[in-house]
């Protein structure tokens, strides 16, 4: 184990929340997203995620604005060994404007290579903290992926391997066969995860979210979880959002009950009491997605607080 990743990974487990950037440079003008990462900074956030493709799909987009933003902040503010920087590979379309996710990019060792050096170049950095395979690819042999990613811890390039919306059991495929050729396996999951649960029988493809088996994988393998889209795109607390289909189910609107009755008790609102029930006894680090550093504030403030043990109780058993 190198020294790089050891300290990555004291990195990693420290991170109570992640800075999700995927609208970084598009929808979020660069002004913003710079006194978004600052105020991040400021509020003692380090651990910084972006991708290869965000955000392509934007009017726009070519998927690359996210890591230049990023870059141009970390060389301008000179903060690349404040944060933990991790990115992702694997569900960009290639090419550009082909249809997605049919046309995504995989994981095969030459697309993995050459995504790296491209990101570290946006970046403007010679290393990623977390390096993540974005989508599952059926087409390439697990061997390839995990062989090339294994290339880069390696060299010490990248100090942990993560896999995002991957299910267990190509997860547990994944991990065995690093283990059995001595690679790095994947340290790092990231799904999406909220107090809601998606309908189990809802596609949501290429996208997968955290259910009990995965759970109960991760604290087994002792895996850090990471949840994406925690707030649900601002429909906890927006009367202008809805939620989307699949979490119309009856478990979810009892699971909303809960929330506003804990809400009036507690003072905070829906999307914080998740946060902080995210973030706590589970625990899943939530990936933030923000617009403005108000937002920012009203989630760090939910996280820095946490929840009273009779709250997180009732949490829990509603879930």
């Amino acid at each position: 184990m190198s020294s790089y990743s050891a300290e990555v990974r004291a990195g990693l487990a420290a991170a109570r929340v992640c800075l999700g950037t995927m609208y970084f440079g598009t929808t979020v003008p660069e002004k913003t997203a710079r006194e978004v990462l600052d105020r991040y900074l400021e509020r003692g956030g380090r651990l910084i995620d972006t991708a290869n493709c965000y955000a392509f799909w934007a009017e726009g987009g070519t998927g690359e604005e996210s890591e230049r933003v990023i870059g141009r902040w970390l060389a301008d503010r000179g903060t690349r060994d404040e944060v933990l920087l991790a990115s992702k590979v694997g569900s960009r379309p290639e090419p550009l404007g082909a249809p997605w996710p049919e046309a995504a990019e995989g994981l095969g060792a030459a697309v993995i290579e050459a995504q790296f050096r491209a990101s570290t170049e946006r970046l403007r950095t010679d290393r990623l903290d977390l390096y993540v395979a974005h989508i599952d690819d059926a087409g390439t042999r697990l061997a390839e992926t995990i062989g090339a990613f294994d290339a880069l811890v390696r060299a010490g390039s990248v100090g942990v391997l993560g896999a995002s919306n991957l299910a267990t059991d190509r997860l547990r495929a994944a991990r065995d066969l690093a283990a059995e050729r001595g690679h790095a396996p994947y340290e790092v999951v990231q799904l999406r995860h909220s107090y809601l649960v998606p309908d189990p029988g809802a596609d949501i493809a290429p996208q997968r979210a955290i259910d009990a088996g995965l759970l109960a994988y991760a604290r087994q393998e002792g895996i850090r979880l990471q949840g994406y889209s925690p707030l649900l795109g601002g429909a906890y607390t927006r009367a202008d959002r809805s939620f989307a289909p699949e979490y119309d189910t009856p478990d979810n609107k009892r699971r909303l009950n809960v929330l506003d009755a804990l809400a009036r008790e507690s003072g905070l609102n829906r999307g914080q009491l998740v946060l902080a029930w995210m973030a706590g006894e589970q625990p899943v680090v939530p990936v933030l997605g923000v617009s403005g550093t108000a937002q920012l504030d009203e989630a760090m403030d939910a996280l820095a607080g946490g929840l009273p043990q009779e709250i997180r109780a009732r949490l829990d058993e509603a879930w």
